[in-house]
């Protein structure tokens, strides 16, 4: 009953496979990386694993899920989709190997591959049936995975003979198979796949007309919630970061402290020159961060963009939108801490321009790292590229060299800049 109430069928499901994969000790835990600790190599195996199965997907085709994993876990995942397939009616095709006999036992078909052969493909009551009529019998105390992949070695094969009256001889991989043809299993697989289907018994939704499942707009608000909880968990970083621009902004103030300018000559304009590029040097350093937090972030972009999850801009534009109410705190903090006291215009018109031309330099740096992350997607790759790119504005950007002094071949970056 609890599952068919409106609005909660997602969250249920979500909760019943963390309870299923036994991640709910963990679920409110960061998955971790090389750097940041975070949850086991097991439990990272499970998470892979309740992704497809918290889908809505039909089909699943699952290669060596255990491993990594015990026995028992992988007993609790196999029942679980076991659980989908009979509920759900779909089709799960897991690829083990050697699992265990209560996992083995979970199956309804299998299928056997050897040598790049298919040896049986069929329900398990008769896998065992076949080899026999082939003379191999599994022993009583033999697991049936272990004695389906040693049946098939020329090396095991011997100790499984059963036909007494006839001295044991190797059967091929390709002798199973062609075996197998003939066996009452792999003749009916045979008229099954023989029989055209009639199309006009197929469901009408069995084809999907659509790109995505859900709207645009639905998308766009689960990538809109998915980043303001990453903004959540790293908030100690945006607070970090405003509290490092206070204190760059405050010995800032100090170092170019002009409270009182009776007359203006040119040694004030160096200084104002000078607390201008500093200022500039300090909101674009700012956006660094960026390279980090967008490179931690693009497997997992990369993984759900192939799978159809959503489309790339649903992903990059809350990640735009939801970092500028932090630029307009970052961008006013500096204005106010270093505006008047450096001894810039008192104008009110005056001080917002420059307040806009802050906020926007952060925009474009962190909207630069980006794209830098995107293209080198390493952090070693990422972090001579950033560094390389800052210093090729600032040498052509007009701001250490005036545009009358740049050299006529690199005239094109001070105006690629513009």
């Amino acid at each position: 009953m609890a599952i068919s109430m409106g609005g909660v069928e997602s969250s249920l499901i979500t909760d019943y496979t963390l309870r299923i994969l036994g991640l709910d000790i963990c679920k409110d835990t960061i998955v971790g990386n090389e750097m940041l600790r975070g949850i086991s190599g097991g439990q990272k195996k499970r998470v892979t694993t309740g992704e497809m199965i918290v889908g809505p997907c039909k089909t699943l085709f699952m290669d060596e899920i255990s491993t990594g994993l015990d026995s028992s876990t992988t007993f609790q995942i196999v029942k679980c989709l076991q659980q989908i397939v009979h509920v759900t009616e779909a089709t799960i095709l897991v690829s083990l190997l050697q699992p265990a006999p209560e996992t083995f036992d979970l199956f309804d078909d299998i299928i056997l591959l050897s040598e790049g052969q298919i040896v049986y493909q069929g329900p398990r009551e008769n896998i065992l049936e076949f080899f026999e009529s082939c003379g191999f019998r599994c022993p009583e105390r033999k697991g049936t995975a272990d004695f389906l992949q040693e049946v098939t070695s020329r090396k095991d094969q011997e100790q499984f003979w059963a036909v007494r009256t006839k001295p044991y001889r190797y059967v091929s991989v390709t002798e199973f198979s062609n075996r197998f043809k003939r066996f009452h299993v792999g003749m009916r697989l045979k008229n099954e796949l023989s029989t055209p289907f009639n199309k006009s018994l197929g469901h009408r939704a069995a084809l999907v007309f659509k790109r995505y499942s859900v709207s645009k707009m639905e998308l766009l608000k689960a990538c809109w919630d998915k980043e303001w909880l990453l903004i959540k968990r790293n908030s100690f970083v945006y607070i970090f970061k405003t509290v490092q621009i206070t204190i760059t902004a405050s010995i800032t103030a100090t170092v170019f402290l002009k409270t009182q300018m009776h007359t203006r000559n040119e040694d004030d304009g160096a200084v104002y020159l000078g607390a201008l590029i500093f200022a500039l040097i300090i909101n674009m350093f700012n956006g660094f961060a960026e390279l980090s937090m967008t490179i931690a972030r693009l497997p997992v972009f990369y993984k759900q963009r192939d799978l159809l999850f959503h489309p790339a801009w649903t992903f990059t534009l809350p990640t735009i939108l939801l970092t500028i109410p932090m630029s307009i705190i970052e961008s006013t903090v500096w204005m106010v801490v270093t505006y008047y006291t450096i001894g810039f215009a008192p104008e009110a018109s005056r001080f917002f321009k420059q307040l806009l031309l802050v906020f926007l330099i952060q925009q474009m740096a962190a909207g630069l790292f980006r794209l830098i992350a995107g293209v080198c997607r390493t952090m070693i790759i990422a972090n001579t590229g950033g560094t390389l790119t800052l210093l090729v504005v600032f040498m052509l950007g007009g701001f250490i060299l005036p545009k009358g002094e740049i050299p006529k071949w690199w005239k094109w970056g001070y105006g690629f800049h513009l």
